[in-house]
């Protein structure tokens, strides 16, 4: 199956946690990139996810919003109990979960990042999120998103 290469597919499979994986093809540099990647799937847009490494108080921390808004920085300092919070540099982000920009993963990272997940994630039986590599995502239910990156939920998507 593709993406098997990826630590976030090898994390689900060691695990052996239900999932599914779903190649596309969008460009990462194309505007509205969450948006294109769930019309390519053919799933509704707010039960696909973005993944953000984000820097709160100056430790790294995973922000995992749904595509179809932005990330409220002052909701995801308040969830990890922090004062500020901003994106963290493309560099430092690479580095720290070992995936590139556009198929970074709350899953299999290199180094586990604290994680705070959207709230809305919950409301749904499965969500998509980054399979690890640019052209694929990977379905899972939210429980499981939860329980593998030990995340604490939050409403961060900025309304």
């Amino acid at each position: 199956m593709a993406g098997h290469g990826t630590p976030a597919v090898a994390l689900l499979a060691k695990r052996k946690v239900d999932h599914r994986t779903h190649p596309y093809d969008v460009s990462p540099d194309e505007p509205n990139y969450g948006a294109l990647v769930a019309a390519a799937l053919a799933v509704a847009p707010e039960r696909v996810f973005k993944t953000l490494v984000t820097e709160v108080d100056g430790a790294l921390t995973v922000a995992v919003v749904p595509v179809t808004g932005d990330l409220d920085l002052k909701a995801l300092a308040a969830a990890v109990g922090g004062k500020r919070a901003t994106l963290a540099e493309r560099a430092a982000a690479e580095r720290a979960t070992g995936y590139v920009r556009g198929g970074i993963s709350p899953l299999g990272q290199r180094r586990r990042l604290p994680t705070v997940l959207d709230v809305s994630a919950l409301a749904h039986p499965t969500v998509y999120v980054s399979a690890g590599r640019r052209g694929l995502q990977v379905e899972l239910s939210p429980g499981d998103l939860v329980a593998l990156t030990d995340a604490r939920t939050a409403r961060l998507a900025a309304v």
